[in-house]
């Protein structure tokens, strides 16, 4: 078996979070990734912690797996002819650099499809290639909060809530570029001609919005904190038990809704729903309630009931649950000395095609920066003059 994407040959400018998880998601599935890196400015992901004794982090062991490593200063003008000649086999770009700098480099798409028509090109950005936001600098959760999903989230008495990942580099960025290629790759073998995507991790915010947003346009009335079924206004929410640990509750079925009434020995409670008329003193009556038995009580309780009631896991039980190895979300991905390194999986699972696991990152040290150059045919003395004159720094 071969993977889902094998023939999609890529080249990958990116750095940071979003665009390296895209490009690994599609190196999982088939994918030829070759990242084009700089040996001199280390990357935002190297920070600890590092392999035993290897110089890559974790994060960048796990964001590259199963890619080529090639340093190459874009700022050479060499490297315009070798990025043409490698071109001529990779035919999808990824960047993530500020609008207008690959432009300046004359590795924009403009510039790049004439060599290969063919050309998929995307650049993945925080607000998108024009507007007057395009320049400006951001990160996650600057994009939230410019979505306008964060005025509806979090509490009344705190405000947004921080999340633990990065909703808008991965749910919104990574993925939406993945979409996005895959969709050119379809519309070129349907039409012969490859195209350019503009990925703004603040738009893909902004289409998150899909309930609040439909409601908003319809009504003008803007949601509050608490004031939704999903958000706080309801007893969809998290609940601290005795040993401060917490539990989730998502019942919104009447059915379910049910089950967990039964569950906290509160059937009297069924008649108002799961969004009461009085949902703050309902509410803080189920607070108290789950407040007085253990994590491992109410999981004993519920492990019966169909509720949609569920511990509030730490990482490490999630990523060592029966879930995690019934589903094979963690995996042993082969390293250069070796020893494997354990690493979440692919989420995405394919009846047919393989997903390959074949090696883990692999630092700027250890790039394949040679064996590419010699593959475009340049001999061991040009290979020479390049190192010593700067070209792969």
């Amino acid at each position: 078996m071969s993977g889902a994407l094998s023939g999609l040959k890529i080249l990958d400018f990116s750095a940071l979070l979003p665009g390296p998880y895209a490009t690994m998601c599609l190196a999982d599935m088939g994918a030829d990734v070759l990242k084009i890196a700089s040996a001199s400015r280390p990357d935002g992901m190297s920070q600890p912690p590092f392999l035993s004794g290897n110089k890559i982090s974790a994060a960048m062991a796990h964001v590259g797996r199963n890619k080529n490593v090639m340093t190459l200063n874009l700022k050479d003008p060499r490297s315009i002819k070798i990025i043409h000649q490698l071109l001529e086999e990779y035919d999808i770009v990824v960047e993530q650099f500020r609008p207008g700098v690959m432009s300046k480099l004359r590795l924009d798409y403009e510039s790049l499809k004439s060599v290969n028509p063919r050309l998929i090109y995307c650049s993945l950005t925080g607000y998108g290639q024009n507007g007057s936001m395009r320049n400006r600098a951001g990160h996650d959760i600057n994009y939230i909060a410019l979505s306008g999903i964060a005025s509806y989230s979090g509490k009344k008495e705190t405000g947004p809530a921080l999340m633990g990942m990065q909703a808008a580099d991965l749910a919104s960025g990574a993925n939406n570029t993945i979409i996005g290629i895959l969709a050119a790759v379809i519309y070129r073998q349907n039409f012969g001609k490859g195209q350019y995507i503009d990925i703004s991790m603040t738009d893909g915010m902004i289409a998150f919005n899909a309930m609040m947003g439909a409601a908003y346009l319809l009504d003008g009335s803007d949601p509050s904190v608490e004031g939704h079924y999903t958000n706080g206004g309801a007893l969809y929410d998290y609940y601290q038990t005795k040993d401060r640990r917490y539990v989730a509750f998502g019942g919104v079925e009447a059915q379910f809704f049910t089950a967990f009434c039964q569950g906290i020995g509160r059937p009297d409670l069924i008649a108002g729903g799961i969004q009461p008329q009085d949902c703050e003193k309902v509410k803080n009556e189920v607070r108290n309630i789950l407040r007085t038995k253990t994590l491992e009580e109410w999981k004993n309780i519920f492990s019966t009931l169909d509720a949609c009631f569920e511990p509030v896991l730490k990482l490490s039980e999630a990523l060592s649950s029966q879930l995690v190895k019934d589903r094979g979300m963690v995996v042993e991905v082969p390293a250069p000395d070796g020893k494997t390194v354990k690493q979440i999986a692919s989420p995405i699972k394919f009846s047919e095609s393989l997903l390959e696991y074949k090696h883990i990152g692999i630092p700027t040290s250890e790039a394949n920066t040679k064996e590419v150059i010699q593959s475009l045919g340049y001999t061991d003395s040009e290979i020479e003059e390049f190192e010593k004159t700067g070209l792969f720094s």
